[in-house]
């Protein structure tokens, strides 16, 4: 145990303070009336101010500290945390006039040395609030592992801990009841918060999501991107979305605290920008992150317009091979020329435009999708041949017929198609227009339509409108990466292009064919029907 793991990460006083205000934890309210739990208790970041709040209600209503025994809820696995947090309370009770004895046998009450997410207490609460743990899964005391995946169906792929605190603190939440946690914000945007945010939308409203990567908000620094999420136990209402830099302070937290309990739409700082937008994303539907303008004018576009596969494009990657110094070879190369098939590669399109560089894979597929004969191939075969490390995959191992097959079967379909390629990881969205005849490589990703002409599209794909929802919805990789994958390029929304007059689709062919940005937004806020001030640059 000595060595375990606790991911403690202690919070500023005034962000504590700032997410009891936020859900409501205020001595002008009747607190000696409410449980509140914080899930882990730390050195008391959370808990201090918790307990001084409750103190202050309780004077002003004449409510006596050894009536409060049930007003308070804090748990940590580390008895040092428990006993200083034990300690302080007591001392505080003593101020608020309790004798000793009441105040050592309330704070006991109160705190407790346990694991939150494996305690059987029975607690309802009204609030819920803290700063979760930070530990990766792969970091996990193995045993305790086991138990919280068995219990927590948000604990699923490579989960981090905070997404089982969140699951416990919302189901411990009465109808009506707050939670607010600052915590990491990745859950939000990627595969192992799914589950989490179909617990999240399908029981509780979002009322805020203050994102904070670059805030000074830890005692010490922090590599993960902390964001403050609060929720109601309740139907969803409106939500304010903010995004604090590297000069939010306190004083600024105070302001963005008020504008977030207002009925105020939007309030811009030096130090933040905040909107309050009419409804969130249901489902496991991927959390927008970014500039809140941009966030609220993509969700204005969600609610009126289509998706680029509901407009009939499709959308897909290119395909892996498993082996590709055996698969993707130069053109010249002394195989049957019915199997040479032309690939797109990264560097084939890097510049914005296609050229090809003379690579073709080695295609071992039928158009029926079935594997060629070899012995009606003796050039592939022997070239297949010359890599024994084709017949140490797995795939060869078990089907031992078909060693020879790449992992991703290839579309025939889609040789002859014109295509958009984008690169998966680059800064900005490039689009690159393909008249057919190539295959794409599994680092790039396709889009298909026979409903659009595809230059048309390729115009609205460069734009910053399509760059803003990338933006949104893609975990960014450090040094500004963005990943054009699949799953963000579907979350585009497009104008039905029955809709765009031929001159704005015109222009932005031109500007397409030019690969000029500027020409190209312009006309896809036409498009739109947005101005360019809805646009973050």
């Amino acid at each position: 145990m000595g060595n375990r793991n606790y991911g403690e990460v202690f919070t500023r006083r005034w962000v504590a303070d700032a997410m009891l205000d936020l859900v409501g934890y205020a001595a002008d309210r009747d607190l000696t009336k409410l449980v509140a739990v914080e899930p882990s208790v730390g050195s008391g970041a959370f808990w201090l101010p918790m307990v001084e709040r409750l103190l202050l209600a309780a004077d002003r209503r004449g409510v006596a500290a050894a009536n409060l025994g049930d007003a308070l809820r804090g748990y940590d696995l580390q008895q040092e945390h428990v006993e200083t947090c034990i300690s302080a309370s007591v001392a505080m009770l003593v101020d608020a006039g309790a004798t000793s004895e009441v105040a050592r046998q309330i704070a006991s009450r109160w705190l407790r040395t346990a694991d939150y997410l494996l305690d059987d207490e029975d607690v309802r609460a009204d609030v819920v609030l803290g700063n979760p743990p930070y530990i990766r899964s792969d970091e996990l005391d193995p045993e305790a592992e086991c138990q919280y995946r068995r219990i927590y169906r948000s604990m699923s792929g490579r989960a981090d801990i905070y997404v089982a605190f969140f699951e416990k603190g919302i189901a411990q939440l009465k109808p009506g009841g707050k939670h607010a946690f600052i915590c990491a914000d990745r859950w939000m945007r990627n595969a192992y918060g799914t589950q989490l945010r179909r617990i999240v939308t399908s029981m509780c409203s979002v009322d805020a999501v203050w994102q904070m990567h670059d805030a000074d908000v830890f005692s010490s620094e922090v590599s993960a991107y902390p964001a403050i999420t609060v929720l109601t136990r309740a139907g969803q209402g409106s939500v304010v979305i903010a995004e604090c830099n590297a000069a939010f302070d306190e004083g600024a937290c105070k302001r963005l605290t008020r504008f977030t309990l207002s009925d105020a739409t939007v309030e811009h700082a030096s130090s933040f920008r905040a909107h309050r937008i009419a409804r969130w994303f249901s489902g496991d539907d991927l959390w927008p992150a970014g500039d809140p303008d941009s966030i609220a004018m993509l969700e204005e576009l969600n609610a009126r317009l289509p998706t680029i596969e509901e407009t009939g494009a499709k959308v897909g990657i290119g395909i892996a091979t498993g082996a590709d110094k055996a698969y993707i070879v130069p053109v010249e190369i002394d195989v049957e020329e019915d199997r040479k098939l032309p690939m797109i590669m990264t560097g084939d399109v890097r510049d914005g435009t296609f050229r090809w560089g003379g690579s073709v894979l080695l295609n071992p597929w039928l158009p029926d999708g079935s594997l060629v004969d070899l012995n009606a191939f003796p050039k592939l075969a022997a070239q297949y041949s010359s890599h024994p490390e084709l017949r140490e995959r797995y795939v060869a191992r078990k089907q031992p017929g078909a060693w020879f097959k790449t992992i991703d079967k290839v579309n025939h379909a889609l040789i002859g198609q014109p295509k958009l390629v984008l690169q998966d990881m680059k800064a900005q969205i490039t689009p690159v227009y393909e008249q057919g005849g190539h295959y794409p490589h599994h680092n790039l990703y396709w889009i298909t339509a026979e409903t659009w002409d595809l230059k048309v599209l390729g115009g609205l794909l460069l734009s910053s409108v399509a760059q803003s929802f990338i933006e949104a919805y893609c975990v960014r990789m450090r040094g500004g990466t963005l990943r054009f994958q699949s799953q963000y390029l579907r979350k585009i929304r497009v104008p039905d292009p029955s809709s765009i007059s031929h001159e704005v689709a015109a222009e932005l062919a031109s500007a397409f064919e030019r690969g000029d940005r500027e020409a190209a937004n312009r006309a896809s806020f036409r498009a739109y029907g947005l101005r360019a001030d809805n646009v973050a640059a």
